[in-house]
């Protein structure tokens, strides 16, 4: 899965797409475009919401490069732009006014590990947004819980509960019917 990490910018090309090179405009969206993509589906369960979210990452990328100041990676800044954009749709009154509505299905990942891959996404896509927003950013983007408490709006103690909920959650969700093991076994010898 193509990560942020993974993805360097070179200055000059910020510099050139800075300076209108539609060139260099293109280059930063085929680097990112698959990372954004993945970071804004996996946040917003819905696919037509996500592909739009995607899109506005991208807008406001190209039409805000002169704001970035080359602290920091040019990765993260673009993170942060689909993060916000995320956050900004999943509080709107016209995404909560939508939850009623189901999610077109699920297509199974082709992987060498199995079918996990398809429980795992569909159980993700059961948690609530803000639970699942917080698992992907901490889990998978490496958000610290300072950084997604004040995301939030809260302290890092929200996103600790939060997480920990979401996880139990998870864990109820992947457990296969009356899969629960107790600790010891039923019949014990001593």
């Amino acid at each position: 899965m193509a990560s942020f990490f993974d993805s360097s910018v070179p200055p000059e090309l910020v510099a050139r797409a800075c300076a209108g090179d539609e060139a260099a405009y293109a280059a930063i969206y085929r680097e990112f475009e698959q990372p954004v993509r993945t970071l804004t589906r996996r946040l917003v369960a819905r696919r037509a919401a996500s592909e739009d979210l995607a899109q506005d990452t991208f807008v406001e990328v190209l039409t805000s490069l002169h704001q970035f100041d080359g602290r920091g990676s040019f990765a993260g800044w673009v993170r942060s732009i689909a993060v916000s954009k995320c956050l900004m749709h999943l509080r709107s009154p016209w995404h909560r006014s939508l939850r009623w509505l189901d999610d077109e299905p699920i297509e199974p990942a082709v992987t060498d590990a199995g079918s996990v891959d398809v429980d795992l996404e569909r159980a993700l896509k059961r948690l609530g947004d803000e639970a699942r927003l917080v698992v992907w950013l901490h889990d998978v983007e490496g958000y610290t819980h300072a950084e997604i408490g004040a995301l939030l709006g809260g302290t890092p103690s929200l996103s600790k509960s939060r997480l920990a909920r979401a996880h139990a959650r998870l864990r109820d969700l992947l457990e296969p019917e009356g899969g629960k093991s107790p600790c010891l076994p039923v019949s014990t010898s001593i």
